[in-house]
C-alpha cells in the first residue's frame, strides 16, 4: 500500500474521530432533559387525543401534569377516575377528587315549539349558517340543527334526532371531552355534573331576549321572570340577561323550580314520576 494511500485512510479516520467528538461534546451542551415520568404519565392516558383536557394532545398533557406541582385544573375527561388515580401512584401524589360531568343541550325548540318561518339552503354547517343568518325560526339563539356537534364527537355519545331536528346526547358514551361545547357556535350544549341515575335538572333554553319575543319566537323559552329562582332555597338560579340559569353543582334536585316554570322551560329528566296531592294525602293519613 503506498503512503499516499496510507496517509489518506489516516487523516480521514482522524477527521471522522474529531467530528465525532465535537458532535457530542455539542450534544452534551445543549441537550434538552426529559422527565420519563412523561412516558409514563402518556402510556397511562387513553391516548384520545381530544383536547378535552384543554391540551392539544395527551403528550402536552402528560409533560403539563408532569411539569405541574398539583392536580388542581388538570385532568383527563376520558380517562377519568381510574386514569387519574394511575397518574397520581406514578408521581407519588394524592388522587384528586373529580366529578364526573356529561353534555346536555339547551334548547328545547322542536317544531311543535318553534315554528319553522324559512328554509335553509347552504352548505350544511352550523358555524357557517350561524354567521349567515339567525335560523330557520325566529329564535335568533336556539339550535340550527345542521349536527356540527356530532361530527366533533369522537365517541359515538351524539346523534341527531329527525323528528326534532334537535342533537340528543348519549349520556353513557359521553366522556364530557368538550368538543361538542367549542363546535357549537350558539353556545347551547354545557357540561354539567352527572347525577346519580343520570338525573338532571336545567334550564333548556338560551334565548336572553325579554319575555314577549322569547315566547314569540318559542313556547317553551325561558322569560326571565324570576319564579324559579324565588323557590330555590340553595342559591342555585340566577337570572341574568332575562334569563335562568341552574348551578348544578349547587342544585340539590328538591325539583321546586320545575312546576313554577310557566313556560315549561326547565326540564327534569330520569326522575320518579312526581306524587299528586291525593297520593299525598293518602300518605299522610296512613302514617
Amino acid at each position: 500500500m503506498s503512503s499516499v494511500v496510507l496517509i489518506t485512510i489516516i487523516s480521514l479516520s482522524l477527521l471522522g474521530i474529531i467530528a465525532a467528538l465535537i458532535l457530542y461534546f455539542v450534544a452534551q451542551k445543549f441537550k434538552v432533559y426529559e422527565d420519563p415520568r412523561i412516558d409514563q404519565v402518556e402510556e397511562a392516558l387513553p391516548g384520545a387525543n381530544c383536547g378535552g383536557c384543554g391540551f392539544a394532545g395527551c403528550r402536552n398533557f402528560a409533560e403539563a401534569i408532569v411539569k405541574s406541582d398539583t392536580f388542581d385544573g388538570l385532568n383527563c375527561p376520558v380517562g377519568g377516575g381510574e386514569t387519574m388515580a394511575k397518574i397520581a401512584e406514578i408521581l407519588d401524589r394524592k388522587v384528586p377528587e373529580v366529578e364526573p360531568r356529561v353534555a346536555v343541550v339547551r334548547c328545547n325548540g322542536t317544531p311543535e315549539h318553534r315554528k319553522k318561518t324559512s328554509e335553509y339552503n347552504g352548505a350544511l354547517n352550523c358555524t357557517i349558517a350561524n354567521s349567515l343568518y339567525t335560523g330557520e325560526s325566529d329564535c335568533p339563539y336556539g339550535c340550527l340543527g345542521l349536527g356540527e356537534c356530532v361530527d366533533a364527537c369522537d365517541f359515538n355519545a351524539m346523534y341527531m334526532d329527525s323528528e326534532t331536528g334537535l342533537p340528543v346526547i348519549i349520556d353513557d358514551n359521553c366522556v364530557a371531552c368538550g368538543a361538542c361545547v367549542k363546535a357549537c357556535p350558539r353556545n347551547i350544549i354545557e357540561l354539567r355534573k352527572k347525577a346519580r341515575k343520570d338525573r338532571k335538572i336545567y334550564v333548556s333554553c338560551v334565548n336572553e331576549d325579554k319575555g314577549g319575543p322569547a315566547r314569540k319566537a318559542c313556547k317553551v323559552a325561558c322569560i326571565g321572570c324570576g319564579k324559579c329562582e324565588k323557590v330555590c332555597n340553595y342559591d342555585a338560579i340566577t337570572i341574568s340577561n332575562n334569563l335562568a340559569f341552574i348551578d348544578s353543582d349547587k342544585c340539590v334536585f328538591c325539583r321546586k323550580c320545575v312546576p313554577v316554570c310557566p313556560t315549561g322551560a326547565i326540564l327534569e329528566l330520569n326522575f320518579p314520576p312526581r306524587k299528586t296531592a291525593k297520593k299525598e294525602q293518602e300518605e299522610k293519613v296512613k302514617a
